[in-house]
């Protein structure tokens, strides 16, 4: 997993100026929270970006820890709140005191290998409170199956904050469904960077929780919508409910 960092920090500084900021997005995560999991006390946000989501949440009241690889934190600054603590570390290393209501991981989670998973799977088992909840976002075999071969190419918008001409081609391998998706910069056509994300059916989430101390509660699509037909080709991704167990 070495190239976690090099691409999250290189990609945020492209995005940075547009995207680091609270939107819609950010508040629909914690409208999430709020319908699944705690309506206060302590939440630690894994992966955590820009900060957008940990400001928001910590703007709804929650005491918030967010955990951050990359250099995308430090470049927006002003992305702070009295009840948000930002911890630069790897979330598969770091120590972290006390215990949480709450743990989420928004739009991430397939970093690695299954046992990695496990291991991420375990540790958040270990940080949660009894009767806490655990909001993964995991990204969907469906709909990644069929971006197989799809390329992108996005212009520049200087008046929304995005200054680079871009390219993104995606690839799915369907025996280890596994998603390829690499980008590059136009102007820098030799260094492209490349992110694996494993990707999991619900029934092989099921599966590979067992031993982590987490059940799959339940899972949604969209703004709060039930498993359905979308799950085949709307959304490639969908939030796991998880609870000790």
């Amino acid at each position: 997993m070495d190239w976690v960092r090099d691409f999250y920090s290189r990609t945020g500084a492209w995005w940075a100026e547009a995207d680091a900021k609270v939107t819609e997005r950010d508040e629909r995560r914690v409208r999430l929270l709020r319908a699944h999991g705690p309506a206060a006390g302590r939440v630690l946000e894994l992966g955590s970006g820009y900060g957008t989501t940990a400001v928001a949440t910590a703007r709804a009241g929650y005491a918030v820890t967010a955990v951050e690889v990359s250099d995308r934190v430090s470049a927006a600054p002003e992305l702070t709140h009295e009840r948000l603590t930002s911890v630069r570390a790897d979330f598969f290393e770091v120590e972290l005191p006390g215990d949480f209501d709450a743990v989420c991981y928004w739009n991430g989670f397939g970093v690695g290998s299954d046992a990695d998973q496990r291991r991420l799977l375990t540790r958040i088992a270990g940080w949660l409170r009894p009767g806490g909840v655990a909001l993964v976002d995991v990204f969907n075999p469906f709909v990644w199956a069929g971006w197989h071969g799809d390329e992108e190419h996005l212009l520049p918008d200087p008046a929304r904050g995005y200054r680079h001409e871009l390219r993104e081609r995606t690839s799915f391998d369907p025996v280890t469904c596994t998603a390829t998706d690499t980008w590059w910069d136009v102007a820098e056509p030799d260094r492209k960077l490349t992110q694996t994300l494993r990707c999991y059916t619900p029934a092989d989430l099921g599966l590979l929780l067992t031993g982590t101390g987490l059940a799959l509660s339940g899972i949604v699509l969209g703004e709060d919508e039930p498993p359905g037909p979308g799950l085949l080709r709307e959304h490639h991704e969908y939030l796991a409910v998880l609870r000790p167990g």
